[in-house]
């Protein structure tokens, strides 16, 4: 059966232009008017992606967002007339997979959808992945640390399935964007440092010291095991220089507390 795809758009015109093109790809469409439709129909007819505007009446369409990602992997496809790229990486951020502006080409629009439903039909690899206590199954569609499952958007789990794909190996942005979303003008580089960030909530410690998900500037990400130890033959150099601070710290004491001149009384 061909996938389901729930359209999101409050504009009649808008709306029936886009049920008229994705119809002719054969997909099912369903159409919400406004937000509390949208999560209505997207609990009754469960679809496969929502085309998504980010203006809807009733309930934001980024609150629809935030809502179906709260309880749904469906995949979204954000429409947006805000063109700063702030308002764009806020969409992303709450777990949008991908974002068109206003006006666009519903030709074009049709191919983004046939492209984000081809890459979540995509073959998994047989195996889980690993990065120290990091497990990406990619069977499964699960990530755990430390054996605790973490909730990733659909392009928070692919981004991170590509970089534990290949341990310690550096990706650039360009390359992680050519794997997620194919290569295109309308993708800037800050779309995945907005995912590493939220990943970095996720599966790290501490997201402001990072242990596996890691920025090798001028390059960019990687994932790795963790940070090793310092290795041996450096802790002797630490404990010199730790020794030398005590001797100038002890120094700097006596220049400012002399001690008494001592007089001999003989």
């Amino acid at each position: 059966m061909n996938a389901l795809i729930m359209v999101s758009e409050d504009d009649e015109n808008q709306a029936e232009l886009l049920r008229r093109y994705l119809g002719q790809d054969h997909y099912r469409v369903v159409v919400a008017r406004d937000g509390r439709e949208a999560l209505d129909l997207a609990r009754s007819h469960e679809p496969t992606l929502v085309v998504l505007d980010a203006m809807l009446p009733v309930i934001d369409g980024l609150d629809v967002c935030r809502a179906l990602r709260a309880g749904s992997d469906v995949l979204i496809l954000m429409l947006t007339a805000r063109s700063t790229e702030d308002d764009l990486l806020l969409g992303l951020g709450l777990g949008a997979d991908d974002y068109m502006t206003k006006p666009f080409n519903p030709r074009e629009l049709t191919a983004r959808v046939r492209t984000l439903l081809r890459r979540n039909r995509a073959e998994p690899s047989t195996s889980a992945l690993r990065a120290g206590p990091i497990v990406v199954d990619p069977i499964r569609h699960e990530v755990t640390v430390h054996g605790e499952p973490v909730d990733c958007t659909p392009a928070e789990f692919r981004l991170l399935e590509v970089l534990a794909s290949e341990v310690d190996r550096v990706f650039t942005r360009e390359q992680l964007l050519e794997r997620l979303h194919g290569f295109d003008r309308y993708i800037t580089d800050r779309t995945i440092d907005t995912h590493v960030k939220n990943l970095r909530r996720k599966i790290e410690q501490d997201s402001r010291r990072p242990a596996h998900l890691l920025t090798v500037y001028g390059i960019r990400y990687k994932l790795t095991d963790g940070l090793p130890d310092a290795p041996q033959c450096l802790r002797p150099l630490a404990r010199r220089r730790r020794a030398d601070r005590d001797v100038l710290d002890r120094d700097d004491r006596v220049a400012r507390h002399p001690a008494a001149p001592r007089f001999d009384r003989s």
